[in-house]
């Protein structure tokens, strides 16, 4: 049984043991979490990181920064909404100095920052660095060097785990509290795991990799926070008004985007949002409206709010559930709407996610980020265990990597996993423009300043 007091601890994650903050009495330490996250540089970096569709010139559509930002909103409302609850139902937790705002303020930062680990090129970004080390001669060359759980997570690359390294680094870190950190991490196990429940949310992806296990278990036990099984964590009770803002944003927001786009009609997605609204829905109050973007943003709103007002009363009435680590399931997927959002879901596959701009933008990115793995992977690899093809092509490949790439004291001895897991935290930390402006450059398809 986890226990709120415990889990919304406003200790921070601070692997350097830092000098604490001064007391600052206008900002809570969630409310630093936030302001940490949105000056930090990965942050920025999500306003050139494509969401769905490839940015066209003359029409809006969202970024990962503009998604997180909504995530982020929509995160807010459901937090402070859930932490009126909490507060009545346990009234010792204002005595701890527990206010609804910073429930809101701990759903607000960890969605914030819910993609901040996303590489290039979405989901295809994800796929096309899996793809390498599972396919590719200069990937899956590096196998018999390292461990098979190492091995898990070079073949399985995953964001979220990505955005935990990011979040928790020692080097660049930046030492959010724990309660924030842990409702981030929507799935709470490692990359390889011999115990795996298919029915619980928590474990249909991965939160961590292998070298940061330590540090998750290291927050699970300053929460409270149990285990499912021998390998996987409870959830953060949290973690899943995180994931329901995610939900309830990418649903709506991107047939927005499809409409806007013409690739799903206004009267279809007019009447996708009016099935979220089911009663509330009255299409003659759309006609006193001149334009179709007035009318999809007044559904939009009214949906968004249908759907916040929805997952509320379900993690109300899973609340104890939740503690207890019984309950494991989206909760969009038990809200009366649930219905509407999947035929929202299979139309945007059919229309949106397979449409023409999207797979090309996901080809463009297998191109791209198999390219930038290959040449320094290759070069990586000639250098340390290859050394009679060790060429000044390598050389000059390898002085593009960031100035403190760890390039000393690896062989043939050596476990290779932190020089690997250093190259993917540079490709997939970079922006869409970035990785297809190297990838010219290195393949020689353009030169600097072209």
């Amino acid at each position: 049984m986890m226990h709120w007091e415990k889990l919304l601890s406003s200790g921070r994650f601070d692997p350097l043991k830092k000098t604490k903050d001064p007391q600052d009495s206008v900002r809570t330490e969630f409310e630093k979490d936030y302001d940490r996250i949105i000056f930090s540089a990965p942050f920025r970096n999500l306003q050139d990181k494509t969401q769905v569709f490839p940015l066209p010139e003359h029409h809006f559509v969202h970024t990962r920064l503009t998604h997180s930002l909504e995530v982020s909103s929509v995160g807010r409302s459901l937090g402070k909404s859930v932490g009126e609850f909490l507060l009545e139902k346990h009234p010792h937790l204002s005595t701890i100095g527990i206010h609804a705002a910073d429930i809101g303020a701990i759903v607000a930062a960890a969605a914030l920052t819910h993609d901040i680990g996303n590489p290039p090129f979405g989901h295809a970004g994800e796929e096309a660095i899996s793809d390498f080390f599972r396919h590719h001669p200069y990937g899956y060359v590096w196998q018999p060097y390292v461990t098979s759980q190492e091995w898990a997570d070079l073949c399985n690359f995953e964001g979220n785990a990505q955005g935990f390294r990011m979040l928790v680094s020692k080097k660049n870190g930046l030492q959010l509290s724990y309660a924030t950190l842990a409702a981030f991490t929507k799935y709470p196990r490692p990359s390889l795991v011999f115990e795996r429940n298919k029915e619980r949310r928590s474990q249909k992806k991965y939160g961590f990799f292998s070298d940061q296990k330590d540090d998750f278990n290291h927050l699970a036990e300053v929460l409270g926070i149990g285990k499912a099984n021998s390998d996987c964590w409870l959830r953060h009770p949290l973690a899943f008004l995180v994931e329901a803002a995610d939900d309830i944003c990418y649903s709506i927001i991107d047939l927005e985007d499809g409409c806007t786009l013409g690739l799903v009609s206004v009267e279809q997605t007019i009447a996708l949002l009016g099935r979220i609204l089911g009663e509330k829905f009255q299409p003659e109050k759309l006609e006193k409206y001149s334009f179709e973007s007035q009318k999809l943003a007044i559904l939009r709103a009214m949906a968004i709010g249908k759907l916040i007002e929805e997952c509320v009363q379900a993690f109300k009435e899973k609340e104890e559930d939740i503690l207890k680590g019984v309950f494991d399931q989206s909760l969009t997927d038990i809200i009366p709407a649930a219905q509407a959002l999947s035929e929202i879901s299979n139309l945007s596959v059919e229309k949106i996610y397979r449409s023409k701009p999207v797979l090309e933008k996901e080809a463009a990115g297998f191109q791209v980020l198999e390219g930038l793995l290959e040449v320094f992977s290759q070069a990586l690899n000639h250098k340390y265990y290859q050394t009679d093809l060790y060429s000044g092509k390598d050389r000059s490949i390898l002085r593009l990597l960031p100035s403190d790439f760890p390039m000393e004291g690896w062989g043939e001895q050596t476990n290779p996993y932190p020089m690997l897991r250093a190259l993917v935290d540079f490709i997939s930390g970079m922006t869409d423009k970035f990785a297809l402006s190297l990838y010219r450059k290195v393949k020689g398809i353009a030169l600097p300043g072209t």
